[in-house]
């Protein structure tokens, strides 16, 4: 087995175990926990400097910490203009999918940014639709950056 097809696959299935957990989390609580984002981020960036080591492609690396400086740093832009609206668990889990997303490629990291935000107002819209929900109602945008970050690596 080639060494790179092991370390993506180790990536993409890690990120789709602590993707679900977060999902559920999320949902349940509004919360995304440090104590599951914050290690993931530091497993991610340290993988993606083995893969970068191991394939001579620093560009893929360079990217990715583009992706994750730029992610975050929007939602921390987001946050700052309005705390009811972004979490800091949000901002922590956009410097991941940033990460994740740049590391595919820029083409991922714009349609994975996107689909976050097209989801979380399709589903918005339906709770009000629905009148489960009106304009003020919080609903916890975690699952939302997750479903739009594997957009964004499928149609990346």
């Amino acid at each position: 087995m080639d060494i790179r097809f092991a370390l993506i696959a180790l990536v993409h299935v890690a990120l789709v175990v602590v993707g679900g957990a977060l999902i559920v989390i999320d949902a349940r609580t509004h919360r995304l926990p440090d104590l599951i984002v914050l290690p993931t981020l530091a497993s991610l960036a340290a993988l993606t400097a083995v893969d970068a080591l191991l394939t001579g492609r620093g560009d893929a690396l360079l990217r990715a910490l583009l992706g994750l400086v730029i992610l975050g740093g929007f939602y921390a832009v987001l946050r700052a203009i309005s705390r009811a609206g972004m979490g800091g668990g949000d901002v922590k889990l956009a410097a991941v999918i940033g990460l994740v997303l740049g590391w595919h490629g820029w083409d991922s990291l714009v349609i994975g940014a996107a689909a976050a935000f097209v989801l979380g107002a399709f589903y918005a819209l339906a709770l009000i639709l629905l009148r489960r929900a009106t304009g003020a109602t919080r609903i916890a945008f975690g699952p939302w950056m997750i479903a739009g970050a594997l957009l964004g690596i499928v149609l990346g």
